[in-house]
This record gives structure tokens, C-alpha cells and sequence, in this order.
């Protein structure tokens, strides 16, 4: 489990980036598959989420996922809910104690923020097309309405696809800069001719940046980089794999 350093001073809040190591899936799953979506053993994938849940501190079923849609979609959450009937949102917030909100993620982008001081905590799961349509706005202003003040919000930054791994087509690249051409900022070339090198984590930090976040925790890691300890859909489809493995990322204020 990883930490992002300004997080992890923060009392009261405990949070986790997990790695695909340390559970009982084998195969492309190996090992800790924290992935509802996949087609691993389903029991495998139980045991997996209840490890996660206890090195936060909470019951399984208080460790929360849901049911991802690459929206700028959030969700307050006040209880927990079953698997069949987890809301279809890329984000969701909380200010009650011992709920573990968790995103999924096997690339995209893990944001989790924390507002220690109004005891309320968010996690968004920020690929291109939320992060692109405002899914980190939309967590924060969440977050506001339940006692949080943005300028207290403190953000960090999971292991996601880094610039040097993310190649990008001309249409991809045409979106971004017809939103904003300060946007090309984003994009360096790739070497073949029509495409880019994308800055998932740049994008995102500059968002939340633009958004009144003063402090923005990165840790940096690269998911297609690292495939012994990361987990990606990228590197799954170049090498032709039937399937892969998902990480949970998670926050909870300690209840």
C-alpha cells in the first residue's frame, strides 16, 4: 500500500494507493485484484477487497466501489450499499466515519482529497474523458456542500499512465485543443507522425490547480511502467492479454 506524504499527516484520515501485490489471484490477476469488473475467481476477488479493507481498518462491506462510467458523475455517501446496487459515478464523497470510499483504476487517474479540518474526504476516478469533463470540479463542489472549504482541501495523486507511455491520436489531440488551447501544454511529440505523448497527471493537477487547490500531492508512478507492481489496461491490449487486473484506491475518515 502506498501513501501520499501530505495525506498521511493528516489526523483522523486514514488512505491507501494498493499495488497488485499481496493477494491470492493468479494469472494476469496476480495478485491483488481488487476488480469486480474482471473476470477473476470471483472469491479470490472477495478476499483481495477484504485485505484492502482491513489495512484500512474497516469491514468489507464498508469498503465502497462504484460502478465506474468515465463521467463527471458524484455521489454523497451516507451508507453503504450492496455490490448489485452501486451507483454508476467516477466519484464520491463522504463525511461519514469508517465508510472506506474506494476508485478503481488499471491506468486512469486516482485522486483522493481530504479536508481533515471539516472531516470530509472524496475519491474521483479521473481518466482522460472525466478529468476532461470535470470530474474534480465536480468532486470538490460535492465536498463544499457538505462543510469543506477548497482552499483546506488537500489532493493527491495515484500511480496512473505517465506522459512517456500514453500515446494519443489526432482526434484525441484535436478535443483537447479545441477546449483550450492552453492545452497543448499537455502533449509533447511521439515520434510518429499525427500523434502525442498525453500528460494524464499534468492535465489533472492543473485542473485541480485552476480549481483553488493549494495542495497537490503526486506521487509520480507509472502504471504501464511497472508491470510487477502496477496493474494496466494499456499494456494488457499491447500484449495481447485477455484480461486484467484492477487497483483499489482508497480514503476513510477513522470512525
Amino acid at each position: 500500500m502506498l501513501q501520499s506524504a501530505s495525506l498521511a499527516t493528516l489526523s483522523g484520515i486514514r488512505h491507501g494507493f494498493f499495488t497488485r501485490a499481496g493477494g491470492v489471484s493468479q494469472g494476469v490477476y496476480a495478485s491483488l485484484n481488487g476488480g469486480v469488473g474482471s473476470n477473476d475467481d470471483a472469491g479470490h476477488v472477495a478476499e483481495n477487497r477484504a485485505r484492502m479493507a482491513a489495512a484500512l481498518g474497516v469491514k468489507p462491506d464498508r469498503f465502497l466501489t462504484a460502478y465506474q462510467i468515465h463521467s463527471p458523475d458524484v455521489v454523497t455517501v451516507i451508507e453503504p450499499w450492496r455490490h448489485e446496487n452501486r451507483p454508476r459515478v467516477d466519484a464520491m464523497v463522504t463525511q461519514v466515519p469508517g465508510i472506506a470510499l474506494g476508485v478503481s483504476t488499471a491506468d486512469c487517474g486516482p485522486v483522493l482529497f481530504a479536508d481533515a479540518q471539516a472531516n470530509v474526504i472524496g475519491a474521483a476516478h479521473a481518466g482522460w474523458r472525466g478529468a476532461f469533463t470535470g470530474v474534480l470540479e465536480a468532486t470538490i463542489a460535492a465536498m463544499e456542500k457538505l462543510g469543506a472549504d477548497r482552499s483546506r482541501i488537500a489532493v493527491a495523486l495515484g500511480p496512473m499512465i505517465r506522459q512517456a507511455n500514453y500515446e494519443v491520436g489526432p482526434e484525441f489531440i484535436a478535443r483537447f485543443r479545441e477546449a483550450d488551447d492552453a492545452n497543448v501544454q499537455f502533449f509533447v511529440p511521439s515520434g510518429r507522425a499525427d500523434h502525442a505523448l498525453f500528460d494524464l497527471a499534468g492535465y489533472a493537477s492543473a485542473r485541480l490547480a485552476r480549481a483553488g487547490i493549494g495542495t497537490i500531492d503526486d506521487l509520480r508512478l507509472c502504471t504501464y511502467a511497472e508491470p510487477e507492481r502496477f496493474f494496466s489496461y494499456r499494456r494488457m491490449t499491447k500484449r495481447g492479454e485477455t484480461d486484467y487486473g484492477r487497483h483499489i484506491n482508497a480514503i476513510v475518515l477513522a470512525g
